[in-house]
């Protein structure tokens, strides 16, 4: 047996109509359904679930989701006009023999640490 393609992700989140804007309009992901306080996206075939919860949400210590892009700059430029809040810009974080990576980190109502990353060629 082995593991391959992550078929989904959930998210505790402490508002379910405010994470549901934020993901779908602020981030531009498209919206699959909802169904009470779970909220469904798809991530290019990852499901992304946020679920509504009354409990505390505490954002995970070494929890990212990373999105690729391609433009990082413009695609931060963007969400920073939504007044996304980004915790610096994107920068280099390692040239590979074929690629540079590039990554910017932002968070989401809750805190929930997010991360842009694009392989520039």
């Amino acid at each position: 047996m082995a593991l391959s393609k992550i078929g989904q992700i959930a998210l505790a989140v402490s508002d379910a109509d405010e994470a549901e804007k934020f993901y779908g309009e602020v981030l531009g992901l498209h919206k699959l359904y909802r169904f009470g306080d779970l909220v469904f996206f798809d991530c290019d075939g990852v499901r992304l679930m946020l679920e509504g919860t009354t409990r505390q949400v505490y954002p995970g210590q070494g929890t990212c989701i990373y999105f690729m892009v391609k433009d990082i700059e413009a695609v931060a430029d963007k969400l920073k006009a939504k007044s996304v809040p980004f915790d610096g810009t994107p920068h280099l974080v390692t040239k590979m023999s074929d690629h540079e990576l590039w990554m910017a980190f932002f968070r989401d109502p809750d805190g929930h640490l997010l991360a842009l990353m694009e392989e520039k060629r």
